[in-house]
């Protein structure tokens, strides 16, 4: 893992540099964005012949147009496309306000006509914005009269909403008119909520390139990273950019002060990008909609509406915000539904209309624009645009407001996609857009709410783009409104999912790393891209980032990628829909892959066996925290699917070198180990017997896993300190003796072994035992938890076929054990092993002492003598066990010797005997005897520390062990600090008090070794004090010095050395030792704080060695090993005892067992839930939702009363109207009536009489 680790960092690394690179030398874009520069002179009559049409000089032109012999000019209106051409773009990179802090924007000059494809893969994939869900342009709001409400639909309506929805908001980007209100509003959103907001609200300014003053500060052919731009008076309106803006688009077609080329830029990419679809890399089922969104006005703002209209842009106007969206407002609301037909052009739809209907509209555009010369073509774009009605939806400020704009945009595209797509459904197209806004409480208030029923098919492709999005709300209502996962989740489903992975995820570079490998290809290759004219536009990000690679993976991929994160503890996933063995080498499994993958596969079409697992995993590998727990809480085996999900981040962790996602992925890993814990808490609580089965059960899920094994490899501490889980390694640890036996008793029947058949040792009752392979009632329980099913003892592997004639001949009433029964209950039991194991290791290192301070002899033929002999065998049985350890324990040949490594009790057993080996060689021979029993004296002392590893077992002394560990970790780093010191100190002293002294073990002597003695107050005074010398002989001679004599002490500058002792001693006495008193402080403090949890932990690695290790002691453990190899080899007896604490249930208990766990499950949820629902956060939570509630009903109550108060006015007036008809009636003489008028006080009368 260490090395994949270092692979990785060193890709990611690589990757870096490039993408930094890259950016610095972007050379590529002026060869594919290009400028649009005015090269033909047309004057402007205006100017007195000094200005073009354009709006330039005449200096800044290359030609000027021609004249006939009439002295006319043959050119009298100037066009973009003919009298400007195109050059390589010289302004573009990342823009830095001067005095607006360090934010920057990127920016770009290009001509109108530029591809818009390029220009947005240069913004998601170079700029890297994120790609919208929702693309909302704000056109018109020329000027400076801005209303005050339009300024606050800006900011409370359209940047709220995109900040829910994930939009992307375009408009002018410079500080005047509607633009500067857009800018503000982000600003203040910005502001308002940086931490609440997950996604940014996104601003893209297009602005015409000759309208941006101080455009010359932006000029760089070579690129500006950054471009620093200064910004005049920013509290009024001004053609300078706007800082509050993410990327700027800066639109050229030529002139200085004309818009013709903006619309046709802006026009072509809102066009665009409504053909691309949501997602990651276009995954979603939705295409990219967009909304263009009207602010006032002017006449030329006519003519786009009218061509997006006709492109199927929806368009949504702000009725009362000016000009011509009050015209167009006023036009769709009080026009008289006429039948027009079918689309064409403009002429034929105002030839199929009535002379009365044009005046009207001529009259309309006459009160909105007076000053317009040309009346019948504005009148013909109305028209135009009112058969395009359906596509249009206005805005009233007085019935709509603020607060559910994004609502108002919702039904604006659901009213346009019904006239897009005639088949699609209303409320389909809707919940498409509710998911990519990622607005779950509209799809339950509008959609969800009992009155559609939606089938299967409907919510299939929103349940894939709510996956793919991470949107687990929207994944929890589909799961509970008709779409079963069963039938939803099939392989092939699963491989889109893991295809779908964010490039920039680790999980995804590690599935292109395993893809690259079933391929055959290097690891750090670069295949070759495809040569179009858009390469300089992608990353130089290695094939690892290409979605063309991401096609191509596969299952096994995943699970490649899965062993390599759990390891042996489980066998692989999805081998089985492969066809796989897990027996196959690496070879053959590739040449079957490869081969399956190229023809037809026919397990894709297959439904996934556990769907809710596999989204599980899927969702972990992306540290997806919401969607996580709620598969897990879906999942079946709570318990072993938590750990896993707990094994599977800490893994990750280790190879994420960003620092946020690895403490994410931390976090993350902590939360599953608590519903671990917490579910096996209220499991055990429930039922002791069932939670000890649920522990050690095999799950056919996990590979074969069991939670004891998967809690193990995945470090999780605070579960093995459960009470449950210690209570059954108790039992296991004491067999099947009662655990309250004194530890005396023990030692005393070990050494007296006839004391085994007296009351002296306890054990439990026979029919305790058996209980467990019974069938236990609903309504009991049992305490007890037998260890027959957990394979105690090497012997069950031959006695298994006897065991079912006992159970077949169990007598009624309670019988004692017999005697070669009570002998293997006791002998077997690890806490026996243990203690065994201790005594005679003891006797060892005392036989080891005797030999080498008193019977060691001289090499052959005088020696060795007997007992050394004996220290060899023993030794040898030592050499034997530690063989069986690393290649009888595991599945494969690497697995194994993997998994004897990564015990650092292993390594020192591994040392001792290397050492122990090494000096008995050297002995046997006179020449390298002395430095054989040296190195045997060494050896000794490795395995005295040895005994350390017993202390592991006691509660006390074992979080003690890890204490040392870490500590010794400390004294490294604090070596590191003295080390400087040592050697600075060292060589100015050699220098100061000897001039020339070349013997290298004194310069050795004197720069290490006496420094480092000085610390511990070994001060050779004679030797430094020049008031203290001794006399001793000595000689400044470089020749005689040289010849080995003593080289005399310099004594010119003894006042420096004594101040540099002084330095060096106050350091290294007081600071460094401080320092190294305090890291111990804190490292005692941390473990022991928890060390209740630790001494748990690495307790049942203690009980997992013992409870596998042979039932004899070294040296008589040979008895057992020819045993093993007697059966191994010979009698080819596979082990049970390779794998711990298995339990293998029938499919009937394991289902029970896992429905009883569901329920456990279920009951702590709903537990934590109620507690959620009654903290104070949740009541505020809950209090602010109703006075929400509240003020939109008191909204809506002053609505209606400002409608009654019209209503009132109406009959106020129809009743004088009314008045006003009697009166003239009564006075006439058409009518004779036969009575009087009705009076008021006779009807209020009328009224009040029963």
């Amino acid at each position: 893992m260490q090395s994949r680790m270092k692979e990785l960092e060193k890709e990611r690394d690589e990757g870096r540099k490039a993408g930094s690179k890259k950016k610095k030398d972007q050379s590529w874009i002026p060869k594919v964005i290009k400028k649009r520069v005015c090269t033909t002179f047309v004057e402007d009559s205006l100017s007195n012949g000094t200005l073009c049409q354009c709006g330039g000089g005449q200096e800044m032109h290359e030609s000027v147009a021609t004249v006939d012999y009439f002295g006319s000019s043959i050119i009298t209106q100037w066009d973009s496309r003919q009298h400007t051409s195109e050059y390589p773009t010289d302004a573009f990179g990342e823009l830095e306000f001067a005095g607006q802090g360090r934010k920057r924007s990127h920016f770009l000059r290009l001509s109108y006509d530029t591809s818009p494809q390029s220009v947005y893969r240069l913004m998601t994939l170079n700029w890297g914005l994120p790609s919208p869900n929702l693309v909302v342009s704000v056109v018109g709001g020329e000027g400076h009269g801005i209303k005050t409400w339009v300024r606050d639909v800006l900011r409370n309506g359209l940047v709220k909403a995109a900040q829910s929805t994930g939009a992307w908001i375009l408009t002018g980007g410079l500080r005047e008119g509607v633009s500067r209100c857009v800018g503000e509003a982000v600003r203040d959103h910005g502001a308002a909520a940086p931490v609440l907001s997950h996604s940014k609200v996104i601003a893209v300014g297009l602005t015409p390139w000759g309208q941006v003053h101080n455009k010359q500060q932006l000029v760089n052919v070579q690129g500006s990273f950054p471009a620093r731009y200064y910004v005049q008076n920013p509290s009024q309106d001004s053609p300078c950019l706007d800082n509050n803006y993410q990327a700027f688009l800066l639109v050229d077609d030529g002139s200085v002060d004309c818009r013709q080329g903006l619309a046709a830029f802006c026009g072509n990419l809102e066009d665009y990008i409504s053909h691309q679809r949501t997602g990651i890399r276009g995954s979603g089922n939705i295409e990219i909609p967009v909304l263009c969104m009207l602010i006032s006005g002017d006449a030329c703002m006519l003519e786009r509406i009218d061509t997006s209209l006709k492109k199927n842009i929806p368009w949504l106007i702000l009725a009362g915000s000016g000009s011509a969206a009050d015209l167009l407002s006023d036009t769709l609301e009080n026009f008289c539904s006429i039948s027009l037909p079918s689309p064409g052009p403009q002429l034929e739809v105002a030839q199929g209309l009535s002379t009365e209907h044009r005046n009207w509209v001529r009259d309309k555009v006459k009160k909105h624009f007076p000053a317009e010369v040309e009346l019948e073509k504005l009148v013909d774009r109305v028209l135009s645009i009112y058969h395009n009605r359906v596509l249009i939806t206005v805005f009233n400020r007085e019935q709509e407001g603020c607060d559910d704009f994004d609502t108002v945009l919702l039904k604006a595209l659901v009213r346009a996609s019904k006239h897009v797509s005639r088949e699609a459904s209303e409320y389909t197209e809707e919940l498409k857009l509710a998911v990519a806004w990622n607005r779950v409480d509209i799809a339950k208030t509008e959609l969800f709410n009992g009155n559609i029923h939606w089938k299967y098919e409907d919510l299939e492709d929103s349940m894939t783009d709510a996956l793919i999005n991470n949107k687990s709300q929207f994944v929890r209502l589909f799961c509970k409104n008709g779409l079963n996962i069963l039938d939803y989740l099939t392989y092939r489903r699963l491989e889109s999912l893991y295809r779908s992975l964010s490039d920039s995820s680790l999980a995804y570079i590690l599935l292109q790393r395993c893809l690259r490998e079933r391929q055959g290809l290097p690891v750090g290759s670069l295949p070759s891209l495809d040569g179009t004219a858009l390469v300089p536009l992608k990353s130089s990000k290695s094939s690892l980032t290409e979605p063309a690679s991401a096609m191509e993976l596969s299952l096994y991929e995943v699970s490649h990628l899965l062993s390599d994160l759990l390891g042996d503890v489980c066998q692989p996933f999805y081998h089985k829909p492969l066809g796989l063995k897990h027996s196959n080498s690496s070879r053959k499994t590739l040449k079957h892959i490869n081969k399956m993958l190229s023809g037809e596969c026919t397990y894709r079409n297959k439904a996934c066996d556990s769907p809710w697992v596999a989204l599980f995993i899927w969702s972990i590998l992306q540290n997806r925290k919401e969607m996580a727990v709620y598969f897990w809480e879906m999942a079946g085996e709570s318990v072993l699917s938590a750990l896993g999900g707990c094994k599977i981040l800490r893994e990750l962790s280790k190879l994420e070198s960003e620092t946020e996602t690895k403490l994410a992925m931390k976090e993350l890993a902590r939360t599953f180990e608590n519903l671990a814990h917490d579910v096996f808490g209220e499991c055990y609580q429930n039922s002791e017997s069932r939670a000890f089965k649920l522990l050690i059960a095999k799950s056919p899920v996990w590979g074969g896993a069991t939670c004891l094994q998967m809690a193990s490899v995945a470090d999780a501490r605070r579960f093995f300190s459960h009470d449950g889980v210690q209570s059954l390694l108790s039992q296991i640890w004491w067999g099947d003796m009662k655990r309250n036996t004194k530890a005396w008793k023990l030692v005393l029947t070990f050494f007296l072994p006839p004391l085994i058949y007296t009351d002296l040792i306890s054990f439990r009752k026979y029919e305790e035992q058996y209980s467990k392979d019974t069938d236990i009632p609903e309504g009991n329980d049992v305490t007890e938890f037998s260890l027959t099913d957990t394979v105690p003892s090497e012997e069950v592997e031959e006695s298994s076929a006897l065991k079912g004639k006992v159970k077949d001949s169990l007598p009624s009433k309670t019988k004692r054990p017999s005697i070669v029964s009570r002998w293997r209950k006791f002998w077997f039991a690890p806490v026996t092993a243990f203690l065994g194991n201790v005594m005679m290791y003891f006797l060892f290192l005392c036989l080891y002492a005797y030999v080498l301070l008193v019977n060691f002899k001289p090499p052959p033929p005088d020696g060795p003598a007997t007992l050394e002999y004996v220290l060899y065998f023993w030794v040898f049985t030592l050499v034997c066990e530690e063989i069986r350890q690393s290649f009888f324990v595991g599945s494969t040949f690497v697995q194994r010797i993997k998994n004897y490594i990564q015990d650092d009790w292993n390594k020192c057993d591994f040392t001792a005997i290397s050492l122990f080996t090494l000096g008995l060689c050297c002995r046997m021979f006179p020449w390298s005897f002395d430095f054989g029993r040296q190195v045997m004296a060494i050896d000794f002392l490795v395995f005295t520390l040895r005994l350390i590893h017993i202390f592991a077992v006691h509660k006390q002394l074992g979080p003690k062990i890890i204490i040392v560990g870490k500590m010794v970790k400390d004294v490294f780093f604090f070596l590191f600090f003295l080390a400087v010191w040592l050697v600075a100190y060292g060589v100015a002293n050699q220098t100061l008090l000897y001039t020339y002294d070349p013997r290298p073990l004194w310069i050795f002597r004197r720069v290490f070794y006496r420094p480092y003695m000085q610390i511990f107050g070994q001060i050779a005074m004679h030797e430094i004090d020049a008031d203290k010398l001794a006399a001793i002989s000595c000689t400044d001679n470089i020749t005689r010095i040289e010849a080995g004599e003593e080289p005399c002490v310099n004594t010119n500058a003894n006042w420096l050395v004594i101040i540099l002792l002084v330095i060096y001693l106050l350091f290294t006495n007081i600071v460094l030792l401080n320092l190294l008193i305090a890291m111990f402080s804190y490292t005692f403090s941390k473990v022991q704080g928890h060390s209740d949890i630790y001494w748990k932990f690495q307790r049942y690695n203690l009980i997992v060695e013992y409870h596998s290790r042979p039932s004899l002691a070294p040296p008589f453990i040979i008895i057992s090993h020819l045993h093993l190899f007697i059966k191994r080899c010979i009698r080819r007896i596979p082990s049970v005892k390779s794998k711990h604490f298995v339990l293998e249930l029938p499919a009937k208990k394991a289902s029970g067992l896992n429905a009883w766990e569901a329920i456990q499950k279920e009951t702590l949820l709903s537990a934590q839930n109620k507690y959620q629902r009654d903290t104070d956060t949740a009541r505020l939570k809950h209090a602010s939702i109703k006075v929400d509630s509240l003020l939109k009903q008191m909204t809506e109550i002053r609505g209606h009363d400002r409608r009654l108060r019209l209503l009132e006015t109406e009959l106020e007036y129809c009743c004088k109207a009314l008045s006003w008809m009697t009166d003239a009636l009564s006075q006439s003489d058409l009518i004779k009536a036969d009575c009087p008028p009705p009076n008021r006080s006779d009807c209020t009368v009328s009224k009040m009489t029963p």
